[in-house]
């Protein structure tokens, strides 16, 4: 009975969601259709109001706001900007909650594991809260508790996040999002089984295994479910803590290289991208080297989406115009026409500039603070002249890690040489080694059931 209360996922949880949300995302569509037609007087003090709301309500619609906020001319500035601060601020849960899931997860009498176990979350984020606790045999962990009802607001926030998305599509049609909300819908089922984060974290221990100076934390399995994950504690400090206190140019190095080997080294060989790096999911440690944390949004690729990658930089670099067409169709692009191409050249040459401009520079070489927010209009413009493209679902991850990835570097402020990392990592590219690698650290994960490419 108290884990049925704790996660009630049948229609009347889902009703009393939907009760909280439909105000919400109505005044979304409503400031959308006014922002449309130039009435923004009050857009700010709305963005504010509606992170407020989502970040009360944590959750799914959360995350999807977030997600957005990364997809150029997906929401107007204001919203993107309110949403964007969301990530790990949401507020935490009491101890009687914490005291229910622990029971619920672990059966009555669950203190007996720990030898002591922090009332306080040390974290808490839109699907879950972290706390500090120490095992029997001293080990310290940290316990990652799933917020009560996240199937029911699953399935609710889905359906209103579908109709504030319809509403949008027919005030601008230079994005269609259907196929990013059915691959947003599908990472998010995900992220609700813990059994399968515990799977992603040994996922990537095996992926950087051969990089010393980032941490992947060891999963506790026999004190881990569905809805409880309990892993490694690992010690570390925010970046914009280190920022703050200064650091030198040598340690600002030794931090963008672990960041671009963290994100990059999975994505080029073994086809797997963490699809959420903002600040608050990894930590620095004494050596400066990373302590890389929140394994719920991964998605693991088929070889030839990433040669598809491959293919649509070396595109770029020679102005193959043919050869990227061939690489917007591998990610799953459809009527492309030779203007769209173009624009999506636009975007794709903004994302990988840095790579391939070999000489040491900031990732956003440009003095003019708003040139990101300038090639993202122009792109977005183009894509509405030219009929709009439908956003494959392959796209979503890879476009916010890149975008999240250079968003952490340029708060940075270091200068690299971005050509040099690349090439380290993918050298001769080789689709069928990447599909063994592949295969061999998927099994080694131990997947709850077979994980979808």
């Amino acid at each position: 009975m108290a884990e049925r209360d704790l996660d009630n996922t049948g229609m009347l949880g889902e009703l009393r969601r939907m009760v909280q949300t439909t105000g919400t995302v109505g005044g979304i569509a409503a400031r959308f259709a006014g922002h449309k037609m130039g009435l923004r007087t009050t857009g700010s003090t709305y963005a504010e109001d509606l992170k407020g709301v989502l970040g009360g309500l944590k959750g799914p619609l959360m995350k999807a706001a977030q997600l957005l906020a990364t997809i150029p001319g997906a929401l107007p500035d204001e919203y993107a900007k309110e949403l964007a601060e969301l990530q790990s601020n949401a507020p935490p849960m009491g101890w009687n909650f914490v005291r229910r899931r622990m029971t619920a997860e672990l059966g009555p009498g669950w203190e007996k594991n720990f030898r002591s176990f922090g009332r306080e979350a040390s974290a808490a984020a839109s699907l879950g809260q972290v706390h500090q606790a120490i095992l029997n045999d001293g080990r310290r962990v940290a316990c990652k508790l799933q917020y009560p009802d996240m199937k029911a607001a699953v399935e609710s926030d889905l359906r209103q996040f579908r109709m504030a998305i319809g509403v949008y599509h027919k005030l601008d049609n230079a994005i269609r999002q259907d196929d990013v909300v059915e691959e947003l819908t599908e990472r998010l089922h995900e992220e609700l089984d813990y059994t399968r984060e515990a799977a992603n974290m040994r996922l990537y221990k095996t992926i950087l295994e051969e990089c010393p100076e980032i941490t992947v934390p060891e999963p506790i399995d026999a004190l881990s479910t569905r809805r409880l994950l309990t892993m490694e504690w690992v010690t570390g400090r925010g970046l914009n803590a280190a920022i703050e206190a200064g650091l030198s140019e040598e340690q600002k190095k030794r931090i963008a290289r672990s960041l671009f080997r963290a994100w990059y080294l999975p994505l080029y060989r073994y086809g797997v991208v963490h699809g959420d790096p903002h600040m608050g999911n990894f930590t620095l440690r004494d050596d400066y080297g990373l302590n890389l944390l929140d394994f719920g949004a991964i998605r693991i690729f088929k070889p030839s989406f990433i040669k598809g990658n491959i293919d649509l930089y070396r595109a770029l670099e020679t102005k193959d115009k043919d050869l990227a067409t061939q690489a917007y169709a591998a990610w799953g692009f459809t009527n492309l026409t030779s203007e769209k191409v173009d624009v999506l050249n636009e975007w794709a040459g903004f994302l990988f500039e840095p790579l391939m401009d070999n000489r040491e520079r900031y990732i956003q070489d440009s003095e003019n603070p708003g040139h990101g927010r300038e090639v993202l209009s122009k792109v977005h413009d183009g894509l509405q002249r030219t009929g709009g493209v439908r956003l494959p679902r392959e796209f979503v991850l890879v476009d916010r890690s890149a975008v999240g990835l250079g968003s952490v570097f340029m708060r940075l402020k270091v200068k690299m040489n971005w050509y040099e990392l690349f090439q380290e990592i993918v050298g001769e590219f080789d689709e069928q080694a990447l599909a063994d690698r592949q295969a061999a650290a998927i099994q080694a994960a131990r997947f709850p059931e077979p994980p979808v490419t």
